[in-house]
């Protein structure tokens, strides 16, 4: 039997350790990773072996040659580019005629390959897919299998709304020769996402095999260490690493111990090693061939690789050297630093904790070094959250932050290309707003900058106008100690997951473009920005239709930036406003917001005392209202949704009647069944869609789409733009208001009855995934659509599990036939969810 080793990896994650070497020449304790991959084949009796590679081929076939040192014989097909998984695979097809392994040469494991294909032949399966359980699916792809083994769905690094389980694909396949078959030549081709659906489409027996035994991709710095200590600490079956001298002591040729030196296990000290007197080495560590550590040093937990030089009274605490670094005398290296080949760290320097050095640098001596040289990596691991970039003002969001956020940005955009850059009305937001401008414009892309608009005029502008996206920047709206910063597309939509992956991957790695001189960006203000967006806005209401309907309201602007702008506009519209909050003045630019609650009360009030029609409060940032009917009641933003709902199916009823095609409304999995009932009630149709405000702002630009909203005070008119829009959503209320002839407070009471709970339970990140998975298999049953979450039918009552995607836990979503029994549901899935973390 012959083994296909996919070698191509670049490991851009692992820098600067792969700045001179492919990922699978990255050393695991005494050998290459891909070495013990080879020697795990062999111990299996696979001799026979295929290596695909890409990235700096030459290193490794110089390396392993013809395999005839590790007693194996070796091939190598070499890609011009990146061909994916299956396409590199398909490159070698000429060499593969019998059943064959695919595994791959950067992870480390002591998987019983035997076993793996037996099960395959036992099943006479097509593929058979070795599959792991891990804590943390997000960065795999997750695989969901039948009870007898077969593969039935695909999930490529889901967000943890779209963790079903916590099985992942490790990559190890058991393949027969005909697969390759459904593979083009010459193209990129993927094993998960391409290859493997087609198998299930055609009905091939596709199989998932959960393997026992040791598996770690050792993809980031932090799997990296950790896999190292797995070897040491004897979590993973490895070729022995070299001589056993007990405690956990591990040792290659020609060691030189002081005798009173200290060595506390466990440890592997490669070939030639020198300890100096009075050292101390702790374990678990790994001080491969040649290095050299001085009289009264000190390594903890550290990993050096060959020929370093640890100086006298030096420490290195829980930190990686890469080979030839001389940390000179009394230098020290903490916890999570990274030092790249061939540097220097002179007498007395300090580098700090979770600093990266790339190769070939020089720390002067006496130096404290508290950020990364030239290049970097921050200890967040996720940069982007539910509200795109978050941090502390001037502590996390930094001028400096800030501009590596907008060069990483602009990294992903080609060369003088245009970005349009809006904020809100706070200090602090334009101090990260010049930042980030800054970034954009060393990466040659030119900025419009907005100033501060109102959020949705901003959105607009980016639509209409020729740039290929904005970066908005506002005092977040539950902390105003933070701020975030927002990424939308050329369509003012909130940016993809795919768009935040690539800025994550240039920001953390510090892999910017520097624009020459004389391409530079331009930053040029934008002062049309404004009238398109009052022009686009009166061209899409029915202004007559206000107008003779004189409506009178209270708005409270909440001192945002809508003070601007909406009360010129609904003077256009005839309307008679009452503001609240209209103005921020200079000197609360840095303090906090307006509390929303009182805010709230306020409006309540003032709406009830006076002969208004309804009371709007505008979100600061412009997207997002909370409603008051004219008796001052509070419209839940639920009901407000459904409200609306109400109104545009109603109005587009008279062309479902002519034959017209049915409205759609597009809502959140966790919007309440009355929706359907409303819809059914008009001709429209109700599609549902994950509960996030990216997935809503696609949906909603999705064919007949009437409406779209996140049942949180954000409604979408597509026929305007689609993207959350506050200021055109007042005025859309009013003219279906003035159109059907009917107040607030009467839609609302039409509606159907519904009842709703909600409440949230904490869990560790590393038990979400077994959480879902569980979740999966329990109530199969009793299944809802895949949507977002796990939604649990309960005949006429559902119950929706909904992982939070930036903080430890789970939100419980219930509906029910009664407010006690809507409550009851919640609290009894809270109790299993808390179950099965155990």
């Amino acid at each position: 039997m012959k083994a296909v080793v996919m070698a191509g990896g670049e490991g851009s994650r692992l820098r600067p350790l792969t700045v001179g070497r492919p990922k699978p020449m990255v050393p695991i304790v005494s050998r290459p990773v891909m070495e013990h991959i080879l020697l795990l084949l062999k111990r299996h009796g696979i001799t026979d072996i295929v290596v695909t590679l890409q990235y700096m081929a030459g290193v490794i076939q110089s390396y392993f040659g013809d395999g005839s040192q590790l007693g194996m014989r070796i091939e190598y097909t070499v890609e011009d580019v990146p061909l994916g998984t299956a396409g590199s695979v398909k490159q070698a097809q000429h060499l593969l005629t019998e059943t064959f392994v695919v595994i791959s040469g950067d992870a480390l494991t002591d998987y019983d390959i035997t076993s793996i294909v037996e099960q395959h032949r036992k099943r006479g399966a097509m593929a058979t897919l070795t599959l792991a359980r891990v804590s943390n699916p997000l960065e795999y792809g997750v695989v969901i299998t039948n009870d007898d083994g077969t593969v039935r769905q695909f999930l490529e690094k889901p967000s943890w709304s779209e963790v079903f389980s916590d099985t992942v694909n490790t990559g190890i396949y058991v393949l027969e020769p005909k697969v390759l078959n459904y593979c083009p030549t010459s193209q990129s081709f993927d094993f998960s996402q391409d290859l493997f659906p087609i198998l299930m489409r055609n009905g091939d027996p596709i199989y998932g095999h959960v393997a026992e035994g040791y598996w770690c991709d050792v993809g980031n710095l932090e799997e990296y260490a950790r896999a190292t200590r797995d070897v040491l600490e004897g979590r993973v079956q490895v070729t022995p690493v070299g001589r056993d001298m007990g405690n956990g002591i591990w040792m290659g040729e020609r060691v030189d111990v002081a005798p009173d030196a200290r060595l506390v296990g466990p440890l592997w000290l490669g070939d030639e090693v020198k300890i100096g007197p009075g050292a101390e080495i702790i374990g678990p560590s790994v001080l491969r061939d040649n290095v050299i550590v001085d009289r009264w040093a000190t390594i903890d937990h550290s990993i050096l690789w060959r020929s370093c030089y640890a100086g006298e009274r030096s420490e290195v605490r829980g930190a990686l050297l890469c080979k030839q670094v001389s940390a000179k005398s009394n230098t020290v290296i903490f916890e999570g630093a990274v030092v790249g080949d061939n540097c220097t760290i002179e007498e007395g320097a300090i580098i700090r904790a979770n600093v990266k050095i790339w190769p070939n640098k020089q720390v002067e001596a006496g130096a404290t070094v508290s950020s990364s040289i030239i290049y970097g990596q921050q200890g967040r691991r996720l940069l982007f959250g539910r509200n795109g970039v978050t941090g502390l003002a001037n502590i996390d969001m930094t001028p400096e932050f800030a501009a590596k956020l907008g060069a990483a940005y602009g990294a992903t955009l080609p060369i003088h290309s245009t970005v349009a850059v809006n904020r809100d009305l706070y200090r602090t937001s334009r101090m990260v707003k010049r930042g980030i401008v800054s970034g954009l414009s060393s990466a040659g892309i030119n900025v419009h900058d907005l100033t501060s608009l109102p959020l949705p005029a901003a959105r607009y502008f980016t639509q209409v106008s020729r740039a290929l996206g904005a970066a908005h920047v506002r005092v977040s709206l539950n902390d105003s100690r933070m701020i975030d910063v927002k990424l939308i597309d050329k369509n003012g939509r909130d940016a993809d997951r795919a768009l935040e992956r690539k800025v994550e991957g240039l920001f953390f790695r510090e892999d910017f473009r520097r624009a020459q001189v004389d391409e530079i960006g331009l930053i040029t203000y934008a002062p049309e920005a404004e009238w398109r967006y009052r022009e686009g806005f009166m061209k899409a209401v029915d202004a007559e239709a206000v107008a003779i309907s004189t409506p009178h309201l209270v708005i409270d602007y909440g001192q945002g930036a809508t003070a601007s702008m909406l009360p010129g506009l609904l003077n256009q519209l005839g309307c008679k406003v009452v503001a609240l909050n209209a103005g921020v003045e200079d000197n609360r630019l840095a303090q906090a917001a307006i509390d929303p609650l009182e805010s709230l009360k306020q409006l309540q009030a003032i709406t009830a005392a006076l002969p208004t029609d309804l009371g709007v409060g505008m979100e600061m940032s412009g997207e997002r209202i909370s409603l008051v009917d004219g008796q001052g009641r509070v419209v839940p933003p639920m009901t407000a949704l459904a409200t609306v709902t109400s109104l545009v199916l109603q109005a587009a009823s008279a062309g479902v009647q002519a034959g017209g095609p049915s409205p759609v409304v597009a809502v959140p999995v966790t919007a309440p069944s009355i929706l359907e009932t409303i819809a059914e009630r008009y001709g429209g149709t109700i599609l549902r869609t994950k509960a996030n405000s990216q997935a809503i702002m696609t949906a909603a630009a999705g064919e007949n789409v009437v409406l779209a909203g996140d049942g949180e005070g954000g409604l979408i008119f597509p026929q305007f733009q689609p993207s959350f829009d506050g200021m055109f959503a007042v005025a859309k209320l009013l003219e279906l208001l003035a159109i059907q002839g009917t107040s607030l407070g009467a839609v609302v009471s039409s509606l159907p009855r519904y009842y709703q709970s909600t409440t949230s339970v904490t869990c560790a990140w590393e038990a979400k995934g077994k959480v879902m998975r569980m979740l999966n298999e329990n109530y199969r049953s009793q299944r809802g659509r895949h949507i977002d979450g796990i939604r649990i039918e309960l005949g006429d009552e559902w119950v929706l599990v909904l992982p939070d995607a930036d903080r430890p836990l789970f939100h419980i979503v219930a509906e029910a036939r009664s407010e006690q029994a809507a409550k009851l549901l919640a609290e009894k899935y809270a109790l299993v969810v808390n179950g099965l973390q155990r």
